[in-house]
Formats: structure tokens, C-alpha cells, sequence
């Protein structure tokens, strides 16, 4: 199966970055992708670094303009394309949400983001509503994909729940970046803690990770930081945690990658971790903490 990555620099200008995804989603499609993933939140710049309530005005129902544009292309081309919106669920309600659009041009599945940060210049608390979805994979033409949003890429219990529900792969719509400030050894250990995770994701459940962030510099409307840096560096991981390609950090790209789907068979049956599980010992992680 061949799944196209897109790592693309965003400007104010949506209608302009909407346009270079969609000629890019085309550049992949004639490499022979059957599926496209694009980033997280794809249709404009990362607006997450301040809290405005202006910017609400950028949510769109969903169906709504995005899966019909998107849609119409993936029906043109054949394709299965992952989406990253920002959903309006309701006056005042509103969610980061993955949405497929299936090679017939309909709506295949949306996944809600669950874990919502609140962080520096990551203020997506004051936005997004925690999703209600669950870690539901979405069946497609192209196999049964385990959808998570960014946050979302750093915890074993998402990626294991999607696993135990039959995802074939993981994939990541993703935005993270670095704060100028931050040393440059300080910036390296974030990077690889961020790839480093996510490759034990695909070990752990015997599947492949996709991760596609955003690359590009975007600043800070309030001034009050140096803005994001985001760092690119999408990659595709095997279910071995082999690295089967990993993209530039600040260079805008568009990948084919072929992935093996048969390949999680034959490493489930060399590393039976499904198997071995103690599932009478894990009713612990339900809870916050353990130590009172």
C-alpha cells in the first residue's frame, strides 16, 4: 500500500495554502499514493498560540466546505485523504477533529482529538472540547486506520486501544514545533522523545506509525514569545519501529512511501505482546495515580 505524506509551510492565506494542498495531494496521487495524509489543522496557520475569540470564526461544520473540496478530489483521483479540521460542532462547541474522506468522495469516519494541551503558545484548551469519539478506527477501502491528532502521539494507552480495535496503522496529523529560545541541545531532546515515542507505539502493537507535522516558522500575534518553529521531521515507521522514511526538518515535502500491511502478521506472531498480555493486572491504569 503506497500512503502519500504532505509537510507543507502555511500563510495567512487559506484559500492560497487550501490550493498548494490540494496540487500537492495531486503530485502524490500520481506517485501511486492510495492514501494522503495531510497535518494537523491544514487549512490555515496554527492559531492556537494566543486566546482570541475572534478566531472561532474559523470552525466549519463538518459536512461542511472542507470535506466537500476535499471530498470532490478524492473522488476525482481515487484516493483515501485524512483531513484536520477545525470542527463546529455547535454555538460554542467545537472540536480538533480528523475527519477521511473516502475514495467515493464521501465521509468515511472522523475522529475527535482526546487529549487537548494547554500549554505556551499551545492554548488549545481554550478552543477545543476533549473529543467524545473514543479510540474508534475508521474502516476504509484501504484498510482500518487508527486516526489520533498530535497530542494524542504521546499515549501508549490511544495508540493500544486503536491497536485492540483492529487499526492496521497508526497516523498522526501533527503540530509541534520548537520555542526559539530553547538551546539547541534542549530542542534535539525534544525532537527524539517525539520520534522515540511514537516508533514504540509500532513496536508495541506490531503496526505502522504515520506522523505528518507542519513545518515553517509562524509567529506570535501577542508578541509575547518568539513564536513556533515547527519542525517538521514526519516520518513513517514500520511495525518493527523501523524508520521507512523521515522528512527535513524546515523543508516543505511530499513523500510516497510503500508500506507492507502483511508485514504486522508475521512481527505479531516473532513478538506475541497481544499474547502475553496480563490483562488480569492492568486495572490500575484506570486510575490518575496510584501512589496516595
Amino acid at each position: 500500500m503506497k500512503v502519500g505524506l504532505i509537510q507543507q509551510k502555511n500563510t495567512e492565506d487559506r484559500t492560497a495554502n487550501i490550493h498548494k494542498l490540494q496540487a500537492n495531494i495531486r503530485i502524490a496521487a500520481g506517485q501511486g499514493a492510495e492514501l494522503v495524509v495531510l497535518q494537523e489543522l491544514h487549512n490555515g496557520l496554527y492559531f492556537c498560540q494566543t486566546e482570541n475569540t475572534e478566531l472561532f470564526d474559523q470552525a466549519e461544520p463538518i459536512p461542511g466546505p472542507s470535506t466537500e473540496s476535499f471530498g470532490k478530489l478524492a473522488k476525482e483521483l481515487g484516493i483515501v485523504i485524512v483531513l484536520s479540521l477545525f470542527e463546529r460542532r455547535a454555538p460554542g462547541l467545537y472540536h480538533n477533529t480528523a475527519v477521511v474522506m473516502e475514495k467515493d468522495g464521501t465521509i468515511a469516519g472522523k475522529y475527535r482529538k482526546m487529549h487537548i494541551p494547554d500549554d505556551p503558545a499551545y492554548y488549545e484548551k481554550f478552543y477545543f472540547t476533549p473529543g467524545d469519539l473514543g479510540f474508534e478506527p475508521i474502516d476504509t477501502s484501504v484498510g482500518r486506520l487508527g486516526v489520533l491528532v498530535c497530542w494524542d502521539q504521546w499515549y501508549p494507552e490511544a495508540a493500544r486501544l486503536m491497536a485492540m480495535r483492529g487499526a492496521e496503522m497508526l497516523i498522526y496529523p501533527t503540530a509541534i514545533g520548537w520555542e526559539s529560545t530553547d538551546t539547541e541541545e534542549e530542542k534535539m531532546r525534544q525532537l527524539n522523545a517525539w520520534i522515540t515515542v511514537q516508533r514504540g507505539h509500532a513496536v508495541a502493537n506490531g503496526i505502522p506509525v504515520v506522523t505528518v507535522n507542519r513545518t515553517g516558522h509562524e509567529t506570535d500575534p501577542s508578541g509575547q514569545t518568539n513564536g513556533i518553529q515547527f519542525w517538521g521531521n514526519s516520518f513513517v515507521a514500520g511495525p518493527q519501529g523501523e524508520l521507512l522514511t523521515e522528512f527535513t526538518n524546515d523543508r516543505e515535502e511530499v513523500r510516497v512511501v510503500e508500506i507492507d500491511k502483511q508485514r504486522s502478521e508475521q512481527v505479531r506472531r516473532w513478538w506475541p505482546f497481544f499474547r502475553d498480555r496480563r490483562i488480569d493486572a492492568f486495572e490500575g491504569l484506570t486510575q490518575r495515580f496510584l501512589v496516595k
